[in-house]
């Protein structure tokens, strides 16, 4: 049917109508009219608004009410008025509930953070504020769906307590990642609002409970004279806007804003962190792009959720790459011209961003020359199993000029319970060692094992009675060589973390091996310190490096420990094992 013909057949007739052929005239003129290109464009305006409400909004209509679903809540600014109001508040009421009812769930860990009850996304703006620490996270709550600032606080850095949601969207569309900058008298969020830009949002009470949007709205907007300078954008820019960080020289505050230039190989994008600066929070500058002499990160690597602090008399810049993952540059800052120039850089995911590796980081100085880092591990599980965790806090420390330092945080060992210790055994070659005493799947394990000239030693971990399921330490001494170009030529080893068959479940992903380097001299063990807990796996090794995965084991005999020795003997100088508690109360 020519729709179009039946409205030219309706305009030519002069006659009179019968009821029947009205109706028919009427309805093809209806549909005639409907099919015009104008309606046509109308409806397609109408159906994108519908699609994409809130870039429709953002780009090209009155800015739209974002407020959120969840409750919220104003407190005192005394903390004894605080205390007394969280002990009957709505929301603190809900997240006991919830952690309650998840209390039986066999994926959720113990001694990990988790979130009481909503998908748990980037840490956020982990701070020390008037004695406590402070972890923020994207959370997004069930009668919302958007991100929200989760909250959680801690007097170790390991037993967390909830707090209420702490940064609602609103007039952004949800709040993204960002850092915060602790002050004498405040503290200063600066995260990546949706679809508006760069927010600023300050808060002055003992728990951070309540937050201010400094202007109301971003400091730093997406748009700017008709341009939109998001961080996916391909056009040539000066900047993108995602997310930020911040911090404070000479009286002036400086940010980051992490995302790609196009200026990689045949205009491939590569990293870049984009430099603004502000004297109040509220009107900012672009001055450059940050960061200089970086040959080391990926062609296809972003800088998103940056961190950028001093370490001993070095700064570190961490950040997230949505092409692979948490990584750092060290460096120096040249603070005379604001210039970052890395002479070196680490990762923190040795394989794809997922399923089940680790994320994000946030990240804050500790005081003592040091920086406090934690990352989100995403899961690598459907279902209810797919909520994301956090790491262990880490505390990153300068070893060398160009080597970093990689230590569990807080007071872990508050967590130890019963207690077994293995005293020196000969590993023989290709046997199997199953250690009956130690079983669990919330255990911290310290070993010290000489490999001695066995080309590789393993340490399993959940392993079912007939190795059906095991997640796989593999140690390999002096595997890999530094270039011979670059002194010192060293040797170094390598640290596998293999969650191939750490689980039967048909819906759980694995993924290839964390193949981890690490420099540990010729006279040294190695000296692990491995972290179960559950559905995450975490090994620290000799101080210097860090690997972690999830893992999701499926079978209730899934709590063995082995080890094994391939092609010729090795020794086990050492082991203990403690049963660890939960954090939870």
């Amino acid at each position: 049917m020519k729709l179009p013909l039946a409205r030219e057949e309706c305009l030519a007739y002069d006659g009179d109508l019968k009821a029947p052929d009205m109706k028919r005239t009427i309805f093809l003129t209806f549909l005639a009219l409907l099919f015009t290109p104008l309606t046509m464009l109308a409806l397609a305006v109408l159906l994108l608004a519908f699609v994409c409400p809130g870039s429709w909004a953002a780009d090209n209509a009155a800015p739209r009410d974002y407020t959120s679903r969840v409750p919220r809540f104003a407190f005192a600014a005394e903390l004894s008025q605080q205390e007394s109001q969280l002990k009957d508040n709505p929301l603190m009421q809900r997240f006991r509930e919830a952690r309650r009812r998840a209390a039986d769930d066999p994926f959720r860990p113990a001694y990990h953070f988790s979130s009481p009850e909503a998908q748990l996304n980037d840490p956020n703006g982990l701070c020390f504020w008037q004695g406590r620490w402070h972890l923020f996270y994207q959370a997004r709550p069930a009668e919302d769906g958007r991100w929200h600032w989760g909250h959680a606080v801690s007097d170790d850095l390991i037993h967390w307590r909830d707090l209420p949601y702490a940064i609602y969207p609103n007039p952004e569309e949800q709040c993204y990642s960002g850092t915060i900058l602790v002050e004498p008298d405040r503290a200063i969020a600066m995260y990546h609002g949706r679809n508006l830009g760069n927010m600023v949002a300050v808060s002055r009470d003992p728990l951070l409970l309540n937050w201010e949007k400094v202007t109301g709205t971003t400091v730093i907007p997406l748009e700017k004279n008709g341009v939109r300078r998001h961080f996916l954008s391909a056009e040539p820019l000066p900047y993108r806007i995602y997310d930020p960080c911040i911090w404070k020289k000479d009286g002036v505050y400086y940010s980051l804003s992490g995302s790609v230039d196009y200026s990689g190989p045949a205009g491939k994008p590569v990293l870049a962190e984009f430099l603004f600066r502000s004297k109040d929070l509220a009107h900012w500058e672009f001055v450059h792009q940050f960061v200089e002499r970086n040959a080391f990160t990926q062609v296809g690597d972003d800088g998103a959720c940056p961190n950028f602090w001093p370490i001993g008399d070095r700064h570190i810049l961490l950040f997230f790459s949505h092409t692979s993952s948490g990584q750092y540059l060290l460096g120096d800052y040249d603070e005379r011209r604001d210039k970052f120039s890395a002479t070196s850089h680490g990762r923190f995911n040795f394989g794809p961003v997922s399923p089940g590796g680790v994320h994000a980081p946030s990240a804050t100085p500790d005081g003592k020359g040091g920086v406090i880092a934690i990352f989100n591990v995403n899961s690598a599980a459907g279902g209810k199993r797919a909520a994301g965790i956090m790491s262990l806090p880490r505390r990153l420390t300068l070893l060398a000029r160009d080597e970093l330092g990689q230590e569990p945080a807080g007071d872990i060992e508050s967590l130890r319970g019963e207690h077994q210790h293995i005293a020196a055994t000969l590993l023989a070659a290709n046997q199997e060692i199953v250690l009956p005493a130690i079983r669990g799947n919330t255990l911290e394990i310290a070993a010290e094992i000489d490999p001695g000239h066995a080309p590789l030693v393993e340490l399993n971990v959940l392993r079912s009675t007939n190795a059906e399921e095991v997640t796989r330490i593999a140690l390999f001494k002096n595997r890999n060589v530094t270039s011979r170009f670059m002194p010192p030529q060293q040797k170094l080893s390598v640290v596998t973390l293999d969650n191939a068959r750490s689980s039967l479940l048909p819906d759980v992903l694995c993924r290839p091996p964390e193949s981890a380097p690490v420099f540990i001299p010729a006279d040294e063990p190695f000296k692990l310190r491995v972290f179960v807990d559950r559905s995450i796996v975490e090994v620290f090794v000799n101080g210097r490096q860090c690997l972690a995965l999830r893992v999701h084991p499926s079978r209730a005999d899934s709590l063995g420990v082995s080890l094994r020795a391939q092609g010729q003997p090795a020794k086990l100088r050492s082991l203990d094992a403690w049963k660890m508690k939960n954090i939870q109360p």
